[in-house]
């Protein structure tokens, strides 16, 4: 009957070249913390971006136009039809819509409410692009009301200037109150319509009205039917995608800098965080080939006795499985360790400023405990395969 792998564990010896084993320790504990740190760092990266730009339904939505430079001033900076359907073709875009504009003036006052009168314009976008879009922003020919959809910034802005003019600030359900007088007129006539404030978006900064009101506006009041718009509409699966930013500023188009900024912050702490990552890589495989040195030696220095022992029939699997548990007390121990260090440092990150603001999780995320136990996995493998080796060839020599 054979015997249990403690009681000829003696005969392997594990003497000598402590160096070795001890570099071995070392360097697997800071190679699996730097990737497991840089895994986490990219999960909160991910997570602030993602508060930082609030999607809809999944998406973002964001306009872009041409950016106006000393050489293109007076030249035609609309979109061509073949721009928008380059632009429909790309992969990092979901969906492309044209802002349509009007072709004719359009002036706003206030009627005898108060005395404030302004030159607007309108645009229109269409209606898969609007989320949350009033039950009333419709409009057919012949109808004197005009639905409009106005931009919450513009309220706002409003309200800044408005004491200085004398003019009474507004509230959001006030301004959804008031008939607005619009005199619209162009090369083809002139029709007077009153504007109904049916709504206020955050999603885009404009004047909307119905697609069907601007056609038609445009074509009896302008006589333009066309449809170049100096700003596009993008449906994006992700407005940060460097990919996205890097082909935007190649082909002069402008995005709102609050909208690209966490794009380029993006780029560069993916390029940081996956240095740091592949870094932590080769220091684990450095610490294992460390490990293989001294698992080479400790082999050597116990030659004869496992050539006996592999002559009374211990097969190599058996004495390599039996090598290979002694073993994993010490990496589960350097596994916990790491892990005790990146949550540490997890607390010391949500310390910062500027990550208080966010809903960060204290704890690690749940794929930083899985790539934990892979690679606990993983080094057992790597040592399992490497003593089953080496028994394997004392075993062919003898």
């Amino acid at each position: 009957m054979k015997l249990s792998y403690h009681s000829i564990q003696p005969l392997i010896s594990s003497k000598g070249n402590y160096f070795s084993k001890w570099m071995g320790y070392i360097g697997l504990l800071i190679g699996i913390v730097l990737l497991l740190v840089s895994m986490q760092l990219f999960v909160n990266i991910r997570q602030i971006l993602k508060e930082n730009n609030p999607r809809k339904s999944g998406f973002d939505f964001v306009s872009i136009s041409k950016t106006i430079t000393n050489e293109n001033m007076g030249k035609d900076n609309l979109f061509s039809v073949e721009e928008i359907n380059k632009l429909k073709t790309l992969p990092e875009i979901s969906a492309v819509s044209p802002l349509v504009s009007n072709r004719y003036r359009v002036r706003a006052s206030a009627g005898s409410v108060f005395a404030f009168s302004t030159e607007l314009f309108f645009e229109s976008l269409d209606e898969n692009f609007m989320s949350n879009q009033p039950q009333d922003f419709v409009w057919k020919p012949g109808q004197d009301i005009v639905p409009i959809i106005l931009s919450s910034d513009f309220l706002e802005m409003y309200n800044v200037f408005a004491p200085a003019q004398g003019l009474p600030q507004l509230s959001a359900q006030t301004i959804t109150s008031l008939n607005l007088f619009l005199e619209c007129s162009g090369t083809q006539g002139f029709q007077n319509f009153r504007g109904n404030v049916v709504g206020l978006s955050d999603q885009i900064n404009s004047i909307l009205v119905p697609p069907s009101f601007m056609s038609w506006s445009n074509q009896h009041l302008s006589g333009d039917s066309t449809i170049a718009p100096t700003r596009v509409f993008l449906k994006l699966k992700d407005a940060n995608n460097p990919k996205l930013i890097h082909y935007l500023d190649t082909h002069g188009y402008y995005l709102n800098h609050d909208k690209i900024q966490f794009g380029r912050i993006k780029s560069i702490l993916q390029n940081v965080v996956s240095a740091l990552g592949v870094f932590g890589i080769l220091v684990i495989v450095m610490a294992l080939l460390l490990f293989s040195f001294y698992l080479q030696l400790m082999i050597a220095r116990s030659k004869n006795n496992l050539q006996l022992l592999l002559t009374l029939g211990y097969s190599p699997r058996w004495l390599s499985n039996g090598v290979t548990k002694t073993w994993i007390p010490i990496y589960a121990f350097i596994i916990l360790i790491a892990l005790g260090i990146t949550q540490i440092f997890q607390v010391l990150f949500l310390q910062f400023a500027f990550v208080q603001q966010f809903q960060l999780s204290w704890f690690l995320h749940w794929s930083v405990i899985i790539m934990a136990i892979l690679l606990l996995l993983t080094t057992m493998w790597v040592n399992s395969s490497l003593v089953k080796k080496e028994l394997n060839r004392l075993s062919n020599f003898s």
